[in-house]
């Protein structure tokens, strides 16, 4: 092989070899899929069988990708006239103040149920080392004022719909038995909660019902059934989509819609429609 040649194939091997990069870069991180199922929940009343309960997680608000990707989502997302909307987490990336400045741009542009909206925290939105109560406080407030009921470790029951929020496992105000010691099994119950390994906490007073997390992403870059190398829990069973826990809880893992770093690969982001129907 001539030395032109040697050039040109290699050259050839690296636009080859390039594609993946381009493709986790800069396709999969703004190719959202609208995962769309059936949400079986005990006791639902008639009048909310087949309403739709959209979930939306970890948008993280910041400067690793450009977060006009998400109002574009949500103006997607609005095709689809969601009745009950749920947030559940991580809302910003840092919780700086301009995380902040800048999730107020977003979530004025939000999806939102035309019976009612919920939103959880996320550990992401107690800043650094998860700590930051001030960081918090700031974000509850622009999503409260945007139409978005914030549950803390709190429950509301809204058009026969029981909507338990825990706060964040890794945040100071993590503390689910405030809600789930007095939590009434009769009612239509669903739990949000951020990070799935609350799930293997002994918190649950014998909850059985369903549980929409976030948090893993997906692990953002994996290939199914063989590696998911980067994954935020402890329970490495926890990736991503339904999961039975075989106790009489369901666990469903949102891949998120934003990202903590503008790379994915084979975990496209997600925004999940639900289509409620009695158990």
């Amino acid at each position: 092989m001539t030395r032109k040649k040697f050039l040109k194939r290699l050259l050839q091997l690296s636009a080859v070899g390039a594609l993946p990069f381009l493709y986790s870069w800069q396709i999969e991180p703004f190719w959202v899929e609208f995962v769309q199922r059936k949400l079986p929940i005990k006791n639902l009343p008639e009048h909310l069988e087949g309403k739709i309960l959209m979930q939306v997680s970890d948008l993280h608000v910041g400067n690793r990708f450009d977060w006009n990707f998400l109002i574009e989502s949500f103006e997607k997302a609005q095709e689809f006239k969601p009745d009950f909307v749920v947030y559940t987490g991580d809302y910003v990336n840092h919780g700086t103040s301009e995380d902040h400045k800048n999730l107020e741009k977003v979530i004025q542009k939000g999806i939102f149920g035309t019976l009612g909206t919920f939103g959880i925290m996320g550990n992401h939105d107690y800043g650094k080392n998860w700590k930051d109560l001030g960081s918090s406080e700031q974000i509850c407030h622009i999503l409260e004022n945007n139409g978005v009921t914030m549950l803390k470790n709190d429950q509301t029951e809204s058009h026969g719909l029981n909507i338990i929020g825990f706060d964040d496992l890794w945040s100071p105000n993590f503390d689910p038995m405030k809600v789930m010691k007095d939590y009434n099994p009769e009612k239509a119950n669903l739990v949000l909660c951020h990070n799935p390994d609350v799930c293997d906490k002994d918190v649950w007073n014998g909850y059985q019902g369903w549980i929409l997390s976030g948090h893993t992403h997906g692990g953002q870059c994996r290939i199914p059934g063989v590696i998911t190398p980067i994954l935020p829990v402890n329970n490495r069973k926890y990736v991503s989509g339904e999961i039975d826990l075989e106790d009489g809880r369901m666990l469903y893992i949102n891949r998120a819609l934003g990202h903590s770093f503008q790379v994915r690969f084979m975990v496209r982001p997600e925004i999940t429609v639900f289509t409620l129907t009695q158990a």
